[in-house]
């Protein structure tokens, strides 16, 4: 549940998070996953934010509900020769209008360490900077999966 408060003509709301207590916010600030997230279908708001002590690590939170909170990152931080090609029916939803408005991130499932972590390379956040629009998209006939080890990574890096 959130609180809209306003402040020099601008709308602020607090909201309750998972994992940092309560966090002001502007609205604009807010994501739109019009169709939800695959397993939360009813969760169409999400603010995004960074990790306090990792620059490589957010959290996406839900406006709605403070118990639903993913941490995310970017892929290609993790694995560099990740690629896959978006539908145009992708690409028109969230009405993007050429690649430099384009944000990819994943959901990663914690391990007791980075090494023992996956992430979620079978269906990746594709989110419009420009308008704030986002879908969790399911990639087809692809060996990425859904808990893709970062083991083999870590140990690299």
């Amino acid at each position: 549940m959130w609180i809209i408060l306003r402040d020099k003509g601008e709308n602020r709301m607090i909201l309750a998070t998972k994992y940092h207590g309560e966090v002001e916010v502007e609205e604009r600030e807010i994501w739109e996953f019009p169709k939800g997230i695959p397993g939360f279908l009813e969760e169409k708001q999400f603010y995004l934010y960074h990790l306090t002590d990792h620059e490589l690590f957010s959290i996406l939170q839900s406006v709605n509900n403070k118990e639903i909170a993913f941490i995310i990152t970017n892929p290609f931080a993790f694995f560099p020769e990740y690629d896959f090609t978006l539908d145009d029916n992708v690409v028109d939803f969230l009405q993007l209008e050429n690649s430099n408005d384009v944000l990819t991130l994943v959901i990663l499932t914690l391990g007791d360490t980075l090494s023992n972590s996956t992430a979620n390379l079978q269906a990746p956040l594709i989110m419009n900077i420009k308008n704030k629009r986002a879908k969790q998209v399911i990639l087809h006939d692809t060996d990425y999966q859904t808990k893709h080890p970062m083991k083999q990574i870590v140990k690299q890096g």
